[in-house]
């Protein structure tokens, strides 16, 4: 028969369940009030009792609200439960498993200089024998020596002061271990680096309002916004100001979001915040000249406003670029953002030189609108008609010429690669004006020879349809692989940091090479990745069945390719 049975009654009962582990390795050792207050925890939180305050559950287990505040923070010393706030006070129950394993019985003798040190140390109250197992597992597991734990305890208490509770210093010390910091030298090392900076980060604080005294952790911090972010005191001091940031915490996402947008100085910084407003406004208009809705303005703002407006563009050239994106069909930040990166390229920014600009495309859209319809086409234009048309005047050919063209070209199976039949050939015989090319027509008809003109335009679309053959393999192929969500990711990263190199190179060698450095991991993270796909780097690029001529027919002098020549044999 088993030790212990239920009745049959009892069985149908609620129930409140603990885990075997709390009642085998933490029940034995922990003090009976304790015992009480876990246990009671656990009830209130399965029964569903969310009305239950503490106030409540001190006086159902009577004690005062101090004594039981004290039994919660001596469970979280076992890591039993964590509190996570004090007021109004809530308390999460954690695994009954800590990292120390089963609690473990230590011999007074082998830490009684230890203890003696450490009491002499915390004045203000006497240390328990449970929280004195605490430090002696620490002193165990992480390997520390008895005086750089000293030295940590110290530190703790000259911070906090004589009431310190323990779970501070346990939090302390395991930051000192996690950096690798368990022997006396290399403690003093780290809280004289701390010490250093203590003044600055006191100034900081005092200038912000942020009422507390700088620790180990804001030491981290200011080290992360000084030696990573390369911030000056002025400029943190300047964030705290214009963010309003009264912790640690609020300061370091302020100072995170100004590195991420690139503005170090406090001037820069002023301004930033000024038009953070403007920023937002801005992308929500910039979001609806585009026709884009957007659930979350974060993200465009990081990605791509914020980049513009480091390029020099003002919010009222970037409403503008967004309207004629949206009107010639790029309708999303990416490709207005692919506009803005040529904008740019090309060296206009200010809102005059972009006015100009965009009135000349829509000048030069016009135009190629009146040469399909000449060709007879009511298609919209295509970034291959720019092409043709910028071709066609580095051919020197006036817009009357290529209007001439394209008349000629009407009811053609393909009217724009016969076009470029008719000016190619127009081209090699010297023909530069509309009475030549007249003459040069009528003559043609005259003749009792096949007509040049079909021909040439059987050799720009034999040349045509290489290219593009080549061109859009090369689209699909990187568009397959920017499909997939890990590859497009780094994709994406790669894209931006190149945008942060360019104005690195400017500012600071050092940091280009940092990113160039993170580059070249995304590339070989990037490289795994399509080898996992099976895809091939190189087929990002087109590959041209003439390396000569990039399958254009014409070699860097404007001179017909051998390949065209050994194509106009075989049609011969």
């Amino acid at each position: 028969m088993a030790l212990i049975s239920v009745s049959d009654d009892l069985a149908k009962k609620s129930f409140t369940i603990v885990e075997n582990k709390f009642i085998t390795k933490y029940m034995p050792v922990l003090e009976p009030n304790a015992v009480k207050v876990y246990l009671y925890s656990l009830y209130l939180y399965q029964s569903g009792s969310t009305s239950y305050t503490f106030e409540d559950m001190a006086k159902s287990l009577s004690l005062t609200d101090n004594e039981l505040k004290n039994y919660f923070e001596y469970l979280e010393e076992f890591e039993l439960v964590s509190v996570i706030s004090i007021s109004p006070f809530e308390v999460k129950i954690l695994e009954a498993d800590n990292i120390y394993g089963t609690p473990k019985k230590f011999k007074p003798e082998k830490y009684a200089d230890f203890t003696k040190n450490v009491q002499n140390v915390i004045k203000g109250r006497m240390i328990s024998p449970n929280e004195f197992r605490e430090y002696f597992l620490l002193l165990e597991e992480y390997g520390f020596e008895q005086n750089a734990l000293i030295m940590i305890i110290t530190y703790c208490v000259n911070l906090k002061g004589d009431n310190i509770r323990f779970q501070y210093i346990k939090k302390v010390a395991k930051s000192f271990a996690d950096d690798g910091a368990t022997t006396t030298k290399k403690v003093d090392e780290r809280l004289s680096a701390y010490t250093g900076s203590t003044p600055s980060l006191i100034k900081i604080f005092t200038a912000a309002g942020i009422n507390k005294q700088p620790d180990i952790d804001d030491d981290k911090l200011y080290k992360k916004w000084t030696d990573e972010f390369e911030f000056n005191d002025e400029s943190i001091t300047a964030a705290a100001k214009f963010f309003k940031a009264k912790t640690a915490d609020k300061l370091d996402s302020a100072l995170t979001e100004l590195y991420k947008s690139k503005k170090f100085d406090v001037k820069e910084i002023e301004d930033y915040c000024k038009n953070k407003n403007s920023v937002y406004n801005a992308t929500i208009d910039i979001a609806r000249a585009l026709g884009v809705y957007m659930q979350n303005t974060a993200p465009y703002i990081e990605n791509y406003v914020n980049i513009w407006y480091n390029f020099g563009y003002s919010f009222l050239s970037m409403k503008t670029i967004a309207n004629y994106c949206f009107k010639h069909g790029k309708n999303s930040f990416g490709d207005m953002h692919e506009f803005v990166i040529k904008l740019f390229d090309e060296g206009i920014v200010d809102d005059k030189s972009i006015n100009a600009k965009l009135a000349s495309l829509d000048a030069e859209d016009a135009f190629i609108k009146e040469i399909l319809n000449a060709c007879g086409l009511t298609r919209k234009v295509i970034e291959w008609d720019r092409q043709s048309l910028a071709k066609w005047r580095e051919w020197n050919f006036s817009d009357e010429m290529i209007l001439e063209a394209a008349k000629l070209s009407s009811g053609k199976s393909n009217p724009t690669a016969y076009m470029n039949g008719i000016l190619s050939a127009w081209k090699a015989e010297g023909i530069t004006n509309t009475n030549d090319a007249i003459n040069r027509i009528s003559g043609s008809k005259n003749s009792a020879t096949a007509d040049p003109h079909a021909s040439r335009a059987a050799i720009e679309q034999h040349f045509y349809d290489l290219r593009h053959a080549a061109e859009d393999a090369a689209e699909k192929a990187l568009s397959r692989a920017t499909d997939d969500s890990v590859y497009g990711e780094i994709y994406k990263q790669i894209n931006e940091l190149s945008i942060e190199l360019a104005f690195a190179e400017i500012r600071d060698e050092e940091k280009a090479r940092n990113i160039t450095e993170r580059i070249a991991k995304l590339n070989l993270e990037g490289d795994k990745r399509l080898n996992e796909m099976n895809i091939d780097k190189a087929d990002f690029a087109p590959h041209y069945s003439c390396k000569l001529c990039n399958d254009t027919g014409y070699d860097k002098d404007g001179n017909a390719c051998e390949c065209m020549k050994k194509y106009i044999l075989t049609l011969k």
